[in-house]
């Protein structure tokens, strides 16, 4: 059976190291808003974005240079008929090294083709481990949303409802 659970991958020929050190600084490609601590196995943080999406995620599996799972424990949308569409599901980091380089595995379990949110969710996904993610690791500085600064085409549209 295939899965639908939204995926990307990105080679790099940086580190599983340094991959890992970018993914867990979650305020350097994500939001510089996070409030909570990042990095080690049941560090809980608060991610938002205006009064669209904010969500509580904590640390269920951390694997230094290999693995990182959060779940979603509490979420809300301000733009789905299910504001809690998240909640519950396992955004998974999997760090894997091959002949020099580092693939990152990146898997929503649970942003399914089902969700109303699944579209946005999968660009907006898409641009922060493709874009704000991979420029972390390679140059040291991502693209992650600033104070009341949109970071997607996606987020820019939904703001404006």
């Amino acid at each position: 059976m295939d899965t639908q659970d939204f995926t990307t991958t990105l080679i790099t020929n940086h580190s599983p190291e340094d991959v890992f050190n970018a993914i867990t600084n979650v305020r350097g490609w994500w939001s510089e808003e996070i409030e909570g601590n990042t990095a080690k196995l049941n560090d809980e943080f608060n991610y938002h974005y205006e009064d669209v999406h904010h969500c509580k995620i904590k640390l269920t599996e951390v694997i230094p240079n290999q693995k990182i799972v959060w779940l979603i424990e509490e979420n809300y949308f301000k733009f789905t008929a299910d504001e809690k569409e998240w909640t519950g599901t396992k955004p998974t980091f999997e760090i894997t090294e091959n002949d020099g380089q580092t693939a990152l595995r990146f898997t929503h379990i649970g942003l399914v083709p089902d969700y109303e949110c699944f579209e946005i969710c999968r660009d907006s996904w898409t641009n922060y481990i493709q874009n704000s993610l991979k420029k972390l690791i390679t140059t040291g500085k991502g693209q992650p949303n600033g104070k009341d600064k949109p970071q997607t085409e996606n987020e820019k549209r939904l703001s404006e409802k």
